[in-house]
């Protein structure tokens, strides 16, 4: 019967419902009146007409409540709170309806009260029985995927905490076995059926009912916290995932598909400083501005918060035909049009195109982040790496200069200090490159050249994050270059941020170092991305682990630990996170030699006199290589043929 029943259309299930409420309210009524007069035949059924009244005033209201649109499967407390608003409501109606009949014999004021209880108990109770029957008694249904689902433990029994594990109830994929909560008070206490634990009790947690991951439902908590909680949890080798930040989930509620993998920001993160906006909008705000490798990780992430900045007009400078594509579609779709975005394909290089396109949009400020910055692939490309970074960098200056461009910003790195690579090595020259220009006495008031020093950003291209999530995906081994090599990290967004806000900043030739927090060793993060997905680490000490950490020994030019200061001399500035570096420079008059030296050697590959020309121009250059090419490789295989 219940088989058949539930092979009705949702508009006969509604109408069965309808038939059983009026049914249900004239017998409710009915009882109210011979329990409180304790004769089944209720004063001789005295006030029949007021039975009869109960289903024609309640039905309009439990309809206009919405109490037949809930699908009785996934009926939960909501819906039963509908359920006593609408018998309430219906109830005050009926009692005020009754009393207008002006019956020969009074309706008793506790009558009222006894039917209110019985109406709930029989109109919720029967939804409960229905939501159970369904749920319990039909095996390969519902329980059985219950049985098969990945136990789960959710950390954190707030209202997030809750939502989740009301949306997990009806999930097939996972099941909620115990909350987990920071807060001691409610150690023991249970929600919604669910027993609340401290975090003391998490292994004995692991044991008791063998968990397979746990599910982080703390979107209010702090980046620092939330990181401290990962970094624990990392030890167990369970699957760790999290919901977003409360601005993430939209209304405020929370669903299945709010929950995701841990993100390596939650691992490396830390509470970012609200930005300055009035140096955000300083070089932006209503002005034409122009980014070189606006299609790269860093070009690509200033061109989104800059448009949010209101500028006139956006010129996404790019040599990548795909990227730009892909950037400016993407750009579109985010403006409001009241920024004209125009994307160019282009070369650094190429100083005529570079002086015609800021004269022909007026532009106001250059970010350039136009660079080639993969280390081991610039080691073995020096020429077209040191092309590309020093003198890209020297002509899009110049037609800034010569286009009466106000802001030029330059986009650095930590590896221009004391730099072991020919990548570092060029950035540390294109910064002593703007800043010769900076104190060029026929510019010196025109315009204003900032340089801006952070370390590695989180998913960037080339980044090793990508890299080891992949590696973990296939199976493994995740390469490490060295069990002690350590780097800064910053999440991209923030680092933009921050560059936007310090080019804005300062006086014409400062370099400005962006505070990194703490370096991490990418032996520990490596394990605790394989912890973190629920695997264990290959070791000597577990050799019967899932994944191997191997060590393939340090990359040509790879340094294992990386600075943001050549000398100790830094000053602050009014941004908490941003700092002004005190550094040797060269003058315009020394350095202009210099520059027609190295072009003139990169462009009949002297890779003896760029090695010399390097190391006397690059305060701390310490090559691990001779400087050379793939050229040399084409060499040898043609000698070994």
């Amino acid at each position: 019967m219940l088989t058949s029943i539930l092979q009705l259309t949702r508009n006969q299930k509604r109408a069965l419902f309808v038939c059983f409420d009026i049914v249900a309210l004239i017998l409710c009524c009915w009882l109210s009146f011979a329990l409180r007069y304790e004769d089944w035949s209720a004063n001789d059924f005295v006030h029949w007409p007021s039975y009869l009244l109960a289903p024609i005033v309640s039905i309009p209201i439990f309809i206009r409540s919405g109490l037949y649109r809930a699908v009785i499967r996934y009926i939960g407390y909501r819906a039963l709170w509908t359920a006593v608003k609408a018998i309430s409501f219906a109830l005050l109606v009926w009692a005020v309806f009754t009393h207008l009949l002006g019956l020969d014999v009074p309706v008793p004021r506790s009558v009222i009260f006894i039917f209110w209880f019985i109406s709930i108990v029989v109109i919720g109770g029967t939804r409960m029985i229905a939501r159970w029957a369904i749920l319990h008694q039909f095996p390969g249904g519902e329980q059985k995927a219950k049985s098969e689902a990945q136990r789960v433990i959710i950390y954190g029994a707030g209202s997030s905490g809750r939502q989740l594990a009301e949306a997990l109830y009806h999930s097939a994929e996972f099941s909620a076995v115990a909350y987990i909560d920071d807060d001691e008070r409610l150690d023991g206490s249970d929600l919604n059926g669910i027993r609340v634990y401290s975090a003391s009790k998490i292994d004995y947690l692991i044991e008791q009912f063998d968990v397979d991951s746990i599910l982080l439902a703390i979107p209010s908590a702090s980046t620092q916290r939330k990181k401290e909680i990962i970094d624990e949890l990392s030890f167990y080798e369970l699957k760790v995932m999290t919901l977003p930040g409360l601005s993430d989930i939209a209304g405020g509620k929370v669903s299945i598909s709010d929950v995701r993998e841990v993100d390596i920001a939650d691992l490396l993160g830390r509470d970012e400083v609200k930005p300055d906006a009035e140096l955000l909008d300083a070089c932006i705000k209503g002005q034409n501005v122009l980014v070189t490798g606006a299609g790269g990780s860093i070009g690509s992430e200033l061109c989104r918060q800059i448009l949010k900045q209101k500028p006139k007009a956006l010129i996404l400078f790019e040599l990548s035909e795909f990227a730009l594509y892909s950037i400016e579609r993407e750009l579109a779709s985010m403006s409001d049009c009241t920024t004209a975005i125009r994307p160019v394909l282009g070369n650094v290089l190429d100083r005529t195109h570079l002086e015609t396109i800021l004269k022909c949009y007026q532009i106001d400020t250059v970010y350039h982040a136009a660079a080639y910055k993969h280390v081991p692939l610039v080691e073995s490309n020096n020429i077209a790496g040191l092309k590309n970074n020093i003198l890209g960098t020297w002509q899009c200056a110049e037609a800034a200069v010569a286009s009466g461009v106000k802001n030029f910003v330059l986009i650095s790195t930590d590896k221009a200090v004391r730099p072991t690579n020919v990548m570092g090595a060029s950035k540390r020259f294109a910064e002593l490159v703007l800043q010769a220009l900076s104190q060029r006495e026929e510019q010196r008031s025109s315009i204003r050249f900032a340089m801006v020093r952070f370390g590695n950003v989180l998913g960037s291209s080339g980044s090793v994050i990508p890299l080891f999530k992949e590696q973990i995906r296939t199976g493994g081994p995740v390469t490490v270059t060295h069990p002690e090599i350590t780097r800064y990290f910053m999440t991209i967004p923030e680092a933009a941020s921050l560059v936007v806000q310090a080019g804005s900043m300062g006086s014409s030739g400062d370099v400005f170092v962006l505070d990194m927090g703490e370096p991490v060793k990418i032996s520990d993060l490596a394990k605790q991305m394989i912890n973190l997905t629920g695997m264990s680490v290959r070791s000597a000490d577990n050799p019967g682990g899932d994944i191997e950490v191997h060590f393939t020994g340090l990359r040509d030019g790879e340094k294992l630990y990386e600075e943001l200061l050549i000398g100790d001399d830094v000053l602050k500035t009014e941004h908490p996170m941003i700092m002004r570096a005190q550094e040797v420079m060269l003058s315009w008059a020394e350095l202009e030699v210099v520059l027609e030296q190295l072009q003139s050697a990169l462009d009949a590959f002297e890779y003896q006199e760029i090695r010399t020309i390097l190391l006397a121009s690059v305060n701390g250059y310490n090559p691990q290589h001779e400087i050379r090419d793939l050229i040399y490789s084409a060499n040898a295989l043609e000698e070994s043929a």
